[in-house]
C-alpha cells in the first residue's frame, strides 16, 4: 500500500507540474519560479526571431503580473529568462547583440555603466549552445544575478546598469518588439 500511494503521490507531482508550463515553440516555460527564496509568476513569454529563425524565448517574471514597461523597469524585483533555441546563436552573437542592446537601452551613452557592461559581458565568453538557458535575476537592492543552466555566474550591482539590461526587453527601443508585447502579456 505504501508503494501505491508513493506512486501514487509522485504521479500527481508530475501531473502538477506539467499543468503548471506553457509551451512556447516547443520550449516549455513554467508559470512559477523560485529565486532567492521569492516566487515569481509568468508575465509573459515570447520568441526572439531574426531572418524568419527562432533565436530563443524570452520570458519575464514578476511577483505580480504587470503589462506596464515602465513600472516593471523600476519594480524591486524581476526575473528575465532566455531560453535558446538556436544553435546559430554563438557567444560572439550573443555580445554582439547584447552591446547593441546596451546602446539602444542607453540611447548610444554607454559611458556611465561600461564597467558593469564590462562584467555581464565576459558571461558570455563560453560556448553557448541550443537549449542553453540563461535567467537573469534583478534586485534594486541586490543588482543582476545571472545564472546559465541553473548556476549562479555573477552578481553585478548598480542600479542604472540594472535599468538598462531591463529596457534592452522592455525599454522604447527593445529588442524586438513583438517580444517586449509578450513578455508584458499582451
Amino acid at each position: 500500500m505504501d508503494t501505491l500511494s508513493t506512486l501514487t503521490l509522485a504521479g500527481s507531482l508530475l501531473l502538477t507540474a506539467n499543468v503548471h508550463a506553457i509551451e512556447v515553440s516547443g520550449v516549455q516555460i513554467p508559470e512559477t519560479i523560485t529565486l532567492s527564496q521569492q516566487d515569481f509568476q509568468l508575465n509573459g513569454a515570447g520568441v526572439r526571431s531574426k531572418f524568419f529563425i527562432d533565436l530563443y524565448i524570452g520570458s519575464l517574471y514578476l511577483t505580480t503580473r504587470n503589462s506596464d514597461a515602465v513600472s516593471i523597469i523600476d519594480a524591486e524585483k524581476s526575473v528575465i529568462r532566455l531560453n535558446i533555441t538556436s544553435g546559430m546563436i554563438t557567444a560572439d552573437k550573443m555580445r554582439d547583440a547584447i552591446r547593441e542592446g546596451f546602446d539602444d537601452a542607453t540611447e548610444g551613452d554607454m559611458t556611465l555603466i561600461q564597467p558593469e557592461i564590462n562584467i555581464f559581458m565576459a558571461l558570455f565568453n563560453e560556448e553557448i549552445k541550443e537549449s542553453d538557458q540563461f535567467t537573469l535575476f534583478t534586485s534594486k537592492t541586490s543588482g543582476v544575478t545571472a545564472y546559465k543552466n541553473g548556476t549562479a555566474q555573477a552578481t553585478i550591482k548598480g542600479e542604472n546598469f540594472r535599468q538598462a539590461l531591463l529596457k534592452i526587453w522592455l525599454g522604447d527601443e527593445p529588442a524586438q518588439n513583438s517580444l517586449k508585447r509578450s513578455m508584458l502579456g499582451q
